[in-house]
């Protein structure tokens, strides 16, 4: 058995790197002989860090020859299927759907958030994706999107496989001062969004609030690089609190550092997915449906700290700000809840799988 798997990898984004490590992680699990194949930005890399195969993503010989070699093809984790970030990236996902069913391949995509999609995009995932073989997406207004689509493929609504994480925590984090010392802890993770001028005066507030009202230590992980780094550095100039940049090395990290917050403000959603994974409250900032998705699978009871279009209110902020601080021990309770419903739901994912390889063998 070889699979090919299809996403934004190699990319450095945290967490499409803990998508991949799980996927990676459960597939030689369940299928210790077959071979992993994954298209990457920095294939080198990518092979050596998760000891598998990997392909350059933008050599269009070299894709060709990783489908005509492949099994079955796996398009995901994350948001392939949608043209906000641009025509040409759904293109280009989508294409290698198409590539992979014209060459007899089976293909499912895998664990996505489909959307947003315009008419054109509509189009191109329609015809892209005929003769789908299975489908599992990550919230029900994916699936709602994607169905009439794809007419005659079945689609299940499962949930993010980073849910799946179990870290060891054996790292220190003593030394990027995120020890006992910085209690009590939040942790802000944010990237550049629409409206950024008003997210940031968002953000801000509510760091302020944190910092001031309930002494709170208040420290920015950039999940993105380079770019999460510039969109923090922005935030924490506008704040009048003394808030920190703390680039961590790695998923194991920033993990741990999430699980020991107090509170999480999230703009990226596997920000919030380790957040509720961990049991730790947050405030989010819906930038994309795949995080209003999240939001409403598990329920949550705050409403989103901002979203992007929206009138910045300071005292709706700040109000939230208390909310989230005050009802810390309730929605912890609500969220290790709810982080043992969405892992069996991640479990799914892997259990399409496997009976789309039984129904092929």
């Amino acid at each position: 058995m070889r699979f090919l798997i299809s996403g934004y990898y190699g990319f450095g984004n945290l967490g499409d790197d803990a998508l991949l490590q799980i996927i990676v992680s459960q597939l030689k699990t369940r299928y210790p002989h077959a071979t992993i194949d994954v298209l990457s930005a920095e294939p080198e890399r990518t092979a050596h860090d998760y000891g598998i195969v990997a392909t350059p993503r933008w050599d269009q010989a070299a894709i060709r020859s990783a489908v005509a070699s492949c099994d079955l093809l796996l398009s995901g984790g994350g948001g392939l299927l949608q043209n906000a970030t641009s025509l040409k990236s759904l293109f280009y996902y989508a294409g290698i759907v198409r590539t992979a069913i014209r060459a007899g391949k089976k293909a499912m995509v895998f664990a996505q958030s489909v959307g947003p999609l315009d008419f054109l995009g509509k189009q191109t995932v329609r015809e892209c994706c005929r003769g789908l073989d299975a489908a599992t997406v990550r919230d029900a207004a994916s699936k709602a999107l994607f169905a009439p689509l794809v007419p005659g493929t079945r689609i299940e609504v499962t949930a993010d496989p980073v849910f799946l994480y179990d870290p060891e925590f054996a790292v220190d984090l003593e030394p990027a001062g995120l020890g006992d010392e910085s209690d009590p802890l939040v942790l802000v993770c944010v990237r550049k969004t629409a409206h950024q001028s008003d997210g940031i005066t968002a953000v801000a507030t509510a760091v302020d609030r944190l910092a001031e009202r309930f002494g709170a230590r208040v420290a920015f992980l950039p999940f993105g690089g380079t770019a999460d780094a510039e969109a923090s550095t922005l935030v924490i100039r506008k704040c009048r609190s003394k808030p920190t940049l703390v680039p961590l090395d790695g998923l194991e990290a920033v993990a741990a550092a999430i699980a020991r917050a107090k509170i999480v403000i999230g703009v990226r959603l596997h920000a919030l997915i380790l957040a509720i994974r961990f049991g730790v409250p947050f405030l989010a900032v819906p930038y994309d449906p795949k995080i209003t998705g999240l939001l409403t699978d598990v329920q949550y009871p705050l409403e989103p700290l901002w979203t992007p279009g929206a009138r910045v209110v300071p005292k709706r902020i700040e109000a939230l700000a208390d909310q989230v601080w005050e009802r810390a021990p309730e929605l912890a309770a609500h969220l290790a809840l709810q982080a043992a419903v969405q892992r069996a739901r991640a479990e799914e994912n892997f259990g399409v799988l496997d009976a789309l390889l039984r129904r092929a063998s």
